[in-house]
Formats: structure tokens, sequence, C-alpha cells
């Protein structure tokens, strides 16, 4: 049976208090209509309408051709969002999941066994519902003696025995998607809010005798749905604790959770470690048996298996097997580190690459060069890259030494196994095995330090 989803999210969000729109607020680094989308597409929807309204050119900017989309430029309640998906997939036949883009906890395994249920019971819908001891704001899910659903009852509306309900509707639907847009048709705007709501429909249905089920979420959590920062701030501590679960389960050794910040779409390899105070981020991608951390931030990054990254920043850095990196390394967008490498405390490199095996150990900093293998790069050295308008290259060939405090002045190549003497600045090309020495002979001045020191403090005197 064909799947679709409709996804709604065309609300301002007023109390998310913010220009951003609401929908794009992240959780655990990515905006929650991502996540949502993700989610339906895990369940094999074949077909997804986001609904947008305010901030629609946000929205699609965002979830790009991942998803079709409809205008609600008014936004006169769920049934008018649903409705506005009739255009698209009002001649579908199959099942519609219809989920709010706010409900970033919401899973996949979720969605999946409420279709089923939906789909094996030939129900026109099937709710998604919740329990908690306190439901207070939420419709109560009213059952009859054989489970179905008869009504989904407003907490203003309810009686005192509805009222003692525990178990509510998440705003999270399965219907047949023929008799959805046909009970639609029928839904009308009679109500304080003057507003079309989707929980017409169940009404519709089970007043036309149709099947209409509940299905219980074992967690609470998938029921919230985020209408401010509080919310929010909730939503990122439950989905962290979630991510976080999955990798420990998985083989990944977390040592504080609490103090960890791990992306919803980072792979971490089994038996690694990481360690308290670092963050992961975007599409972070880190092999086996690595060490991460303490206090590291890594951002759509790529690291090989036991690799050790400590107190350093990487952004978009390619990392291989058995590198180390840091402490207080950054790793900026295009380094690129090939196995055995070292780079020690205070480098940065740069759209650069490191061969394996090279080293480039304390207070150096690699920018757009090529370094090869087993190169030693010393303490203070520099590729000088920029003249203030455009950027050169320096290529270091393998098995090159380079003293400290060298500057590599770039367009400018160093050949393999040549020598460059330290504090040497080099404007020339370094042939194959040369040695090159770029500095003043030294001078000594016999006694002339005390002159030196007399002069300067006849000034400071004078002051």
């Amino acid at each position: 049976m064909k799947r679709m989803a409709i996804v709604l999210a065309a609300g301002q969000g007023k109390r998310m208090k913010s220009k951003l729109y609401k929908v794009l607020h992240p959780v655990c680094g990515k905006p929650m209509v991502g996540h949502v989308l993700d989610t339906v597409k895990q369940v094999n929807c074949e077909r997804s309408v986001v609904i947008v309204g305010h901030g629609a050119e946000a929205v699609q900017s965002y979830l790009g051709e991942t998803a079709e989309y409809v205008l609600q430029e008014q936004q006169l309640g769920t049934g008018h969002a649903v409705k506005m998906a009739k255009d698209l997939l009002g001649s579908e036949q199959g099942s519609t999941i219809v989920i709010c883009g706010d409900t970033p906890l919401v899973t996949a395994e979720t969605l999946e066994a409420l279709t089923e249920l939906h789909e094996s019971n030939h129900a026109a819908a099937t709710v998604l519902t919740a329990y908690t001891e306190n439901p207070k704001g939420y419709g109560r899910v009213i059952r009859s003696e054989d489970g179905s659903v008869l009504r989904i009852v407003e907490q203003k509306d309810c009686s005192p025995e509805e009222d003692a309900v525990r178990e509510f509707n998440t705003g999270t639907y399965c219907f047949d998607n023929a008799k959805l847009f046909a009970a639609l048709e029928k839904v009308t705007n009679q109500n304080v809010q003057q507003e079309y709501y989707l929980t017409d429909v169940i009404g519709i249905l089970v007043n036309q005798n149709e099947t209409v089920l509940g299905h219980m979420t074992e967690d609470y959590a998938e029921s919230i749905g985020v209408n401010d920062r509080l919310a929010l701030s909730e939503a990122e501590r439950l989905m962290r604790e979630r991510i976080n679960k999955r990798h420990m389960l998985n083989g990944v050794t977390i040592i504080d959770p609490a103090s960890t910040y791990i992306g919803a779409d980072v792979t971490i390899g089994s038996d690694t470690v990481v360690h308290p105070g670092t963050v992961l981020k975007g599409s972070t991608v880190i092999g086996e048996d690595c060490h991460i951390g303490p206090q590291s931030d890594i951002k759509d990054s790529v690291i090989g298996d036991g690799v050790a990254i400590k107190h350093s920043v990487l952004d978009q850095a390619e990392v291989g097997s058995r590198t180390t990196v840091g402490p207080f390394a950054y790793l900026r967008p295009k380094a690129c580190l090939g196995e055995d490498v070292k780079v020690g405390d205070f480098v940065e490199i740069k759209n650069a690459k490191i061969d394996n095996g090279s080293k480039v150990s304390h207070l150096s900093y690699i920018g757009d060069a090529n370094v090869g293998k087993n190169v030693n790069v010393g303490c203070g050295a520099i590729t000088v890259n920029y003249d203030g308008y455009n950027k050169f290259v320096t290529d270091i060939k393998d098995d090159a030494f380079i003293g400290s405090n060298v500057n590599l002045i770039a367009p400018v190549t160093v050949g393999k196994g040549a020598y460059v003497v330290a504090g040497s600045t080099i404007t020339q090309s370094v042939p194959e095995n040369d040695l090159a020495i770029a500095r003043q002979r030294q001078e000594n001045k016999p006694g002339y330090a005390e002159k030196i020191r007399a002069r300067a403090k006849a000034k400071k005197d004078k002051k």
C-alpha cells in the first residue's frame, strides 16, 4: 500500500520570540522539520508534502527537493492546512501520515507501528496517543469498549469523566487518504476560533461508522510539540539522551553523557571513547578505537580508526587512521591529514594536505600547502600564503626537514629530502636534497649590550 506524509509547518511560532521560523530551530544540530521529514522517509513514505506559511522560502531552501510544498497563505486551522494538500494528494490511494513539523522526537519505530496497525485493520484513521498523569491542555482520547476511538475531546469541552482520562491526542495521525480528503470537505469552522480543526475529521469518520483506532506510544517524549524556548530545551535534552544511548548501545564509551553533545547525524565506530566536554556536530564520521576529547569541537569531519584528538577544533577536516591531533590544534576546512600524522599544540592547518607519517608538532601555521610523507615541520614554521589579494601554494616533498621558525614564502617548493635551516625565510624553491640557509650571518659586538642598556635607561629617566 502506498504511503504518503503531510507535514504541517505553516505556523508562525510567535511564542518562540525569534526571527528564525519555528520549525527551523535546531534540536541536536538539525532543524525540527528536518527531523520530522527524515522520520517519515524512514517509514517508506513515497511522497512528502510540507505545508508552509510563515517563512516558507526559508523552509524550502533548507529542505530543497526532499519534499513537495503547498503554501497556506492564511492559517485557518489544522484541518484547513491538511486540505491545502488536496491538489497534490487528493486523488492518491493509500495511507497518509499527518504530523506536525515541530515534533522532532517522534521516532520511525513509532510511526511504523502506527501505520501497520492502521493498514492491518483497514482503518479510516488511527490516532497516535500518549499517556501522562498530567494531560493538562491536551485533547482527551475517548475509546469505546472494544478499544476503538469514539472521539477526541478538547480539555475545555470535557465532562468530569472525560477530564479524568489520561490518554491524550499527540496530533499525529495515519489516515486512509481518500477518506481523509472526503471528510475534510465536511469540516466547518463553527467554533470560537473560527478555524477548521483536523480533529473534527475523527468525529466525522466515527459518525460514518468507519474504523478509527488509537496507537499509544510507550514514550511520552514523542508527544512533545515545541512552541517556545522552554519546550525547545526539553526536546534538546531528550534528544541528546536518546542519541547518546544509541551510541553507547552500539559500543561507544561516553564517559560523561551529561557534558557530551553529539549531533543527530554523527556516526561513531565501536570501541571509540568520547571524553567529557566534547561537541560532535553535522555529518561527522568517527572510526573505531578512537579517543575524542576532552574538550574537542568537531564539525562535518571524517576521522579514521585509532585517532586521538585532544582539546582541539576541527571543521570540515579529514584525519587518517592512527593520527594524533592536539592539544589545542585547529583544523580548518579542507585540512586533510594522512595516516600516522602528528599535529601538536597550537598548530593551525587550512586547505592543506599532510601525508602519511609527517609531523607538525607545535606552534605552526600550514595553509594552502601540500606536505609529503615523513616530513618534519619544526616549531614556529609557517607557510606565508597570502599577499593581501591572492592565495599561493607551498609544496613540500617527501622526507624534507623544515627547521624551527622558518617562513616559506609561497609559491615555493621544497624538494624531496631537502633541509631548510632554522630561522630561514625561503623565497625560492629548494632542490631535492639541498640545504637551504636564508638568514643574516651572525655578528657579535663585544660589550655593546651595556651601551644599549645605558641608552634605554637614560631614555626612561627623561620621562
